[in-house]
C-alpha cells in the first residue's frame, strides 16, 4: 500500500490547489500552498516504496 502513497499525495496537492485557490478568502493562498507543500513532501519520502525495476531485471540474469 505505501507504494501508492505517492501518486495519492500528488493527487491530493493537485486537489488543494484546485479548490483552495478558487475559494477567494482571506490567507486562504498561503494555507493553500502550505498543505500543497506537506503533501509533495510526503509525496517525495513515500518515492522510496515505490518498487526499482532494475534491482528485479538484474536479479534475473
Amino acid at each position: 500500500m505505501k507504494r501508492y502513497l505517492t501518486f495519492v499525495f500528488l493527487l491530493l496537492s493537485a486537489v488543494i490547489l484546485i479548490i483552495g485557490l478558487r475559494i477567494d478568502l482571506q490567507w486562504t493562498g498561503a494555507v493553500t500552498w502550505a498543505l500543497t507543500l506537506i503533501c509533495l513532501i510526503f509525496a517525495a519520502y513515500y518515492t522510496k516504496y515505490i518498487p526499482d525495476n532494475k534491482e528485479d531485471k538484474k536479479s534475473r540474469d
